[in-house]
């Protein structure tokens, strides 16, 4: 097949100057140059930012998932990629050969729909929580799997175009499963290659205000929309359960439910649930969709 031509998409809300800089940077040096490179801009205007990327300064906030499909928009309207590597605004390249190896992964499987990268930190650890199986003993063991990091990934557009983009409505938490799961329901295949490493520094999702409120909300929504019916309350019940068991502030317990009854009442955007085959087909790969 012909090597595909890669095409990037980076959100920034303007707060890490520093790493956008080095990142852009990295993104520069590879030795396959990226067709297209477009920087958003979520809620802030980009004045500061020199580059070459083609950039788009939103006056509103739309959290990741919304600041990355504009970029996806972009990109899939103009027709000039096949495949888009998305890159967190505090990580870093540190090979300069990612977009090659990306690149002739795509070439040599057409069903292949997502390549999730490894995210260390800047001595080269990989975080459990980082590794996209349930036994995240080894990150360097790479292969078939379930689920990706939004941190550092690559997607097919074909796939794109078939499954949808982001859920915007999610704003933050969760995107990355919705997505992973239409994915794999449509056919795609999705693979964590530990090779493809994004530096990135250590720090805890708890860190952002919101966390437990969307992550519970977002979990919610993500059963209603893509479960079929009789695991929804498997589903629900196991991870309030892993939620319990591993918070110990009552403060964020308080705002994980109030995040969980949301999610309950609240429209959750259309739904589509996988077929029971693609249930099976995660079981196999490890990681049933009540875990």
């Amino acid at each position: 097949m012909p090597l595909p031509r890669i095409g990037v998409v980076i959100v920034t809300m303007g707060n890490r100057p520093r790493e956008l800089e080095a990142l852009l940077a990295s993104v520069e040096k590879q030795d396959v140059p990226a067709t297209r490179v477009v920087l958003v801009g979520n809620a802030t205007p980009l004045t500061d930012v020199m580059t070459d990327a083609t950039k788009i300064p939103l006056t509103e906030n739309l959290g990741c998932p919304g600041g990355r499909n504009v970029g996806l928009e972009l990109l899939r309207d103009s027709g000039e990629v096949d495949v888009v590597v998305e890159l967190d605004d505090d990580g870093l390249l540190i090979a300069d050969d990612v977009f090659r190896t990306v690149q002739r992964l795509f070439a040599e499987d057409p069903k292949l729909g997502v390549i999730g990268f490894r995210v260390a930190d800047e001595h080269g650890h990989t975080e459990r929580r980082w590794v996209p199986r349930l036994r995240a003993d080894d990150p360097m063991r790479g292969g078939p799997v379930t689920a990706f990091l939004g941190g550092g990934h690559a997607f097919s557009m074909s796939m794109l175009r078939q499954t949808g983009l982001w859920a915007g409505e999610f704003f933050f938490g969760h995107e990355e499963s919705d997505l992973a799961w239409r994915a794999l329901d449509h056919g795609w295949k999705i693979v964590y290659e530990p090779s493809l490493v994004l530096q990135h520094p250590k720090t805890s999702p708890a860190r952002h205000a919101t966390h437990y409120r969307y992550t519970a909300r977002n979990r919610v929504w993500l059963a209603r929309r893509r479960l079929p019916v009789p695991l929804i309350p498997v589903y629900l019940g196991v991870w309030t359960l892993i939620t319990h068991l591993r918070t110990r502030q009552a403060v964020g317990l308080k705002a994980w439910w109030g995040g969980f009854f949301e999610g309950v009442r609240t429209p959750c955007g259309p739904r589509a649930a996988m077929r029971w085959s693609t249930v099976w087909r995660m079981t196999r790969l490890g990681r049933p969709p009540i875990l």
